[in-house]
């Protein structure tokens, strides 16, 4: 038997899930709305799947239920939060409004974020910043996944990266999301869930050698997107997302799957840039002008349109959830 849960059913589901399990008010509402976006936008893999991992992550201590983001400003362009492991949303949202103000004021601002978990769609934070007028881009690194090219020990996480471009009325122009691997690991964990082979060219398994079994790749390693122009990118956001800010390297820390390990200590490094500071309305011209390039050849689209089109018809159908992740959601918001 299936679900269908409209966006209000499924924020309201991932709030009072966490807040079962141990989460406070305003992390569980800010990883909620996380939760919300990602399946208005039909990145299931970031979704409603991903609650009951959060629930055992708040149970098992791997995210702490009584973190208080601190936030300093050490330089007029910089803000820095301690995350003091809880969930990055809410820290996020604990220097949002300082990181913002900095950027308008210098032109460019960056925010990191340190001892820190899962951000969700790295993406949505790159467009919140698009639709507040700035140009926003923005880093996250992960537990190790990916082995370097020529080897088999996993040295960087899947380490996506993320820009967004503002347009009119409030909204992105456009929205590019991509992580350093072939593919998401959630997309893996996605499969492995479900009993479903992987593409090949995803990942390794644990002799190095290259899998579609989901279960042997979530043992192994990803693999890089683009071989080592790939594995590139990972290490240009490890460098950011957490040698910068002073997280736990990726090597570091501990799996956003399963019990194993403490608080992963991850860490985010975001950007803003005000367009105003720099080239005014000429920029505005020149993205609408690059845009159209894109746009008008046939079967063209720009990056994040396809996220964009599946808003308006999910805002109106609303989500469809099988049994089984229904009921790993209802069981897994009880503290024990």
């Amino acid at each position: 038997m299936n679900h269908q849960l409209s966006l209000d059913d499924v924020e309201a589901l991932a709030v009072e899930t966490l807040m079962s399990a141990g989460a406070d008010k305003a992390a569980a509402s800010a990883v909620a709305r996380s939760t919300r976006l990602a399946e208005r936008d039909g990145i299931r893999s970031h979704g409603l799947l991903y609650v009951p991992i959060y629930a055992e992550h708040l149970l098992c201590g791997k995210v702490s239920t009584t973190a208080k983001p601190v936030v300093t400003t050490p330089r007029p362009g910089a803000v820095r939060v301690d995350a003091d492991h809880g969930f990055a949303h809410t820290a996020i949202d604990a220097g949002w409004d300082a990181f913002t103000a900095a950027a308008r004021t210098n032109g460019v601002a960056a925010m990191s974020i340190h001892n820190s978990y899962n951000c969700g769609v790295l993406g949505h934070h790159a467009e919140r910043l698009a639709s507040a007028g700035l140009v926003g881009l923005c880093f996250t690194h992960a537990p190790a996944s990916i082995a370097p090219p020529g080897g088999k020990k996993p040295v960087v996480g899947t380490n996506p990266f993320s820009i967004a471009v503002p347009g009119e009325d409030g909204k992105a122009l456009l929205v590019i999301d991509q992580s350093a691997s072939a593919i998401a690991k959630s997309e893996i964990l996605l499969r492995s869930r479900e009993g479903k082979a992987i593409e090949p060219g995803w990942a390794l398994d644990a002799d190095g050698n290259e899998t579609t079994d989901a279960d042997a790749a979530l043992a192994g390693s990803m693999l890089p997107s683009g071989g080592y122009k790939g594995f590139g990118i990972g290490l240009l956001v490890e460098i950011l997302a957490a040698a910068l800010t002073g997280a736990n390297l990726s090597t570091e820390a501990t799996p956003f799957s399963g019990t194993k390990g403490g608080p992963p200590g991850t860490g985010q490094f975001f950007l803003a840039i005000d367009p105003a500071g720099f080239g005014g309305d000429g920029f505005a011209s020149s993205m609408q002008r690059l845009a159209l390039s894109i746009t008008g050849q046939d079967g063209a689209r720009l990056p994040g349109q396809r996220r964009a089109d599946n808003r308006a018809r999910i805002e109106a159908d609303g989500v469809t959830v099988d049994d089984a992740l229904m009921t790993r959601i209802t069981s897994a918001g009880t503290a024990k």
